[in-house]
């Protein structure tokens, strides 16, 4: 489809939150919403690099703190929010880090940063998403969820570290997460909506991010200018975002279509057998519980538990 941000629906009086958005396809995101009438708040562990974002967009932008690869900074964000949620945009995330890197909370980084603490924080924001009149979750995936495998349920701890192998496995949690939750909000009636994205292949900082690929000098020097050259702008990796955001129908999933959806005009995206299997992710998300501690708690509770 010939879908552009300059078709997105007036958004004032809406409140939407973007995790890390404070360059790339997260920043492109906020400040497309923003120009259309939201209220923004860009959620990002670099503070500073949030607050510099948010001049840049504009006054309806603000920025918080949040480090998704430590449940402390979660809970502590959805712990404080107040009043109610129309879009929550789940965007940051980590590629790739050449060595295994642990967190504060013994979680490998990609599988923590890119799907526990968005699995948390999209929980403890669910009353507040329920508050708005319909609320919206947006999950970013990747097309590299294809290469992920049923391991995905160890967490990328149960097998020798494979920085992309481990990426492709928390990408694949990513949508994972989005499907079920959508299942899970369909069940219970619920007025908010899980819908799915990505962004094909941009020209952002996650290929040259310290904590990811940047580890290595040599990455960090030489991504930016060949990326800038061989893929496309982050502005239109947004794209798939946006739409997702505001028109796509719950339970979809939304990429490029040119070139294997690396880019191009944006529509239904490819899912993987593996991110389709409704048991796989019923375990995923008891796993997830189980290593976060955080028990996801449901308005309707006359609705069967269905995880095994």
């Amino acid at each position: 489809m010939g879908w552009t941000a300059g078709r997105m629906l007036d958004l004032h009086g809406r409140t939407a939150v973007v995790t890390g958005a404070n360059s790339g396809i997260g920043f492109h995101t906020a400040k497309q919403l923003a120009e259309h009438g939201a209220q923004v708040v860009l959620a990002c562990r670099d503070e500073r690099a949030a607050e510099a974002a948010a001049r840049r967009i504009g006054s309806t932008v603000t920025a918080a703190p949040l480090d998704l690869a430590s449940m402390a900074s979660v809970r502590a964000f959805g712990e404080a929010w107040d009043g109610p949620l129309d879009l929550l945009v789940n965007n940051a995330g980590v590629m790739a880090p050449p060595r295994l890197t642990r967190t504060e909370d013994d979680f490998e980084l990609q599988f923590a940063t890119n799907h526990l603490g968005h699995f948390v924080l999209t929980g403890l924001l669910m009353p507040a998403l329920e508050a708005a009149p319909a609320g919206r979750v947006v999950t970013v995936s990747s097309i590299v969820h294809h290469q992920g495998t049923a391991a995905v349920l160890e967490a990328n701890v149960g097998e020798l570290y494979h920085p992309q192998r481990t990426y492709a496995n928390s990408k694949l949690a990513n949508l994972l997460f989005a499907l079920q939750l959508h299942r899970e909000l369909t069940a219970r009636g619920s007025t908010v909506t899980s819908t799915a994205a990505h962004p094909g292949v941009s020209a952002t900082g996650l290929f040259s991010s310290r904590q990811g690929m940047g580890a290595r000098p040599m990455t960090r020097f030489l991504a930016p200018p060949v990326l800038r050259v061989a893929t496309q702008p982050p502005s239109a990796g947004a794209r798939p975002s946006l739409y997702a955001a505001g028109e796509a129908d719950p339970g979809t999933y939304t990429g490029p279509g040119w070139l294997g959806e690396t880019r191009g005009p944006i529509g239904p995206a490819r899912v993987a057998p593996l991110a389709a299997d409704e048991q796989l992710a019923r375990r995923l998300w008891r796993t997830s519980e189980d290593l976060t501690g955080f028990r996801w708690s449901w308005r309707d509770a006359d609705v069967p538990d269905r995880r095994p």
